[in-house]
C-alpha cells in the first residue's frame, strides 16, 4: 500500500469516526484530502476505498441522509481496548513490518500498520530509519511455496539433498515455511518416504508444480514447524575451508567474513573461509560476480557456478 494511498485511507477513517450523521459521498469528497477532480475517476476510487476498509476490517455503515447514501463509522464498533506500548514495542512493530516490504506479505504488513496507526499508535518512530531490517525472500520457489501452504495445495519439485550428486522428484504437503540463520526452509509431508521432512529453499531446483484442489493439505495441530524445522535440519558433519581469489580493493563483504587474507599479485588476494554449507555460501559469493574466484573445495566452485548461470538464464 502506498504512502499516499495510506494517507487518504487514515483521512477517511478519521472522517467517518468523527460524524454522528451519515456523510455522503459529495461531502466525503470535500472533506477527505487526496480524492481526484474527476467525477468518474472519484467514484471508482471511493469504491475501491470503501471495499478496502471493509477487507481491514472496518465496519462501515450505510445509512439515509437527506434522500441519499451516506456512510459513518460508529465509534463503539470500530475502537479497540486501549493499547499501551512501550517506545521500544511500538518500534519492534515498525521494524517487523518493514522486514516483509516488497514481499508477498507486504501487504498484510502494511495493513496492520494502517490499523495500529488508525488507532493513534506510532509505529515508525523518529531514529528507526536508520535500521533496515530484511528477510531475503529471493529464493526462487519462495513464491509458489507461500501460495501452496496458503491455499493447502500439495507441491512437487526436484530436490538436491545435503551429499548428493543428482536431484530427486519430492510430492510434498507443505504444513508451512520457516527461516533462520539467514535460510528458508519448508516444512511438510513427505508422501514419497511417508514421513515428515524439512526441505532448504537454496535446494529446490526448477519450477515448483502444484497439484491438486486447495484445502487437500490438513496441518496435524499438534505440528510445531519451527522445532521440526531445526531440530531436523540438515548439517554437514563437520566445517571445511576454502579458498577464494579477491579481486584487489573489491569483495569487503567476503573479506569481512574471512579468517585470513593474504596478497597474491597486483591484481588479487587470497582469503580463506570456513565452509558449513556450500550452498549457502555459494549464494552469497555469486553476488560479487567476477570479484571473487574459488579455488577450492571443488563442490563450492560448482555451487558458485550453478548460482551465476541461473542470473543468465
Amino acid at each position: 500500500m502506498s504512502r499516499r494511498k495510506t494517507d487518504r485511507l487514515l483521512h477517511l477513517v478519521v472522517c467517518l469516526l468523527a460524524t454522528r450523521r451519515y456523510l455522503t459521498a459529495a461531502q466525503i469528497r470535500q472533506a477527505v484530502p487526496g480524492y481526484p477532480e474527476s467525477d468518474e475517476a472519484f467514484k471508482r476510487m471511493f469504491e475501491r476505498d470503501k471495499e478496502e476498509l471493509r477487507e481491514l476490517g472496518i465496519p462501515l455503515e450505510v445509512g439515509a441522509e437527506d434522500d441519499e447514501t451516506g456512510y459513518r463509522i460508529p465509534p463503539q464498533a470500530y475502537e479497540l481496548p486501549e493499547l499501551h506500548l512501550t517506545p521500544d514495542e511500538a518500534a519492534v512493530l515498525g521494524l517487523a513490518a518493514r522486514v516483509w516490504k516488497q514481499t508477498n506479505l507486504a501487504e498484510a504488513a502494511s495493513g496492520a500498520l494502517f490499523k495500529l496507526r488508525a488507532a493513534g499508535i506510532e509505529t515508525d518512530p523518529e531514529g528507526s530509519s536508520v535500521l533496515e531490517p530484511r528477510v531475503g525472500t529471493d529464493e526462487p520457489a519462495f513464491p509458489a511455496l507461500y501460495e501452496a501452504v496458503r491455499d493447502g495445495r500439495v507441491v512437487s519439485f526436484e530436490y538436491r539433498a545435503m551429499g548428493r550428486s543428482e536431484p530427486q522428484r519430492r510430492l510434498v504437503e507443505p504444513w508451512g515455511l520457516t527461516s533462520g540463520r539467514g535460510r528458508w526452509y519448508l516444512v511438510g509431508y513427505d508422501r514419497m518416504r511417508e514421513a515428515p521432512r524439512v526441505f532448504r529453499l537454496s535446494r529446490v531446483l526448477g519450477e515448483v508444480a502444484v497439484r491438486g484442489p486447495a484445502g487437500a493439505v490438513r496441518v496435524p495441530e499438534d505440528v510445531d514447524i519451527r522445532k521440526i524445522a531445526f531440530e531436523r535440519e540438515e548439517r554437514p558433519a563437520e566445517r571445511r575451508s576454502a579458498r577464494v581469489r579477491l579481486r584487489r580493493g573489491r569483495a569487503l563483504g567476503v573479506r569481512r567474513w574471512a579468517v585470513d587474507v593474504t596478497e597474491v599479485d597486483e591484481a588479487w588476494d587470497e582469503a580463506e573461509l570456513h565452509v558449513w554449507d556450500p550452498e549457502f555460501l555459494a549464494a552469497s559469493l555469486a553476488r560479487f560476480a567476477d570479484d571473487v574466484l574459488v579455488v577450492e573445495p571443488p563442490d563450492l566452485r560448482e555451487a558458485v557456478i550453478r548460482h551465476l548461470k541461473g542470473v543468465l538464464s
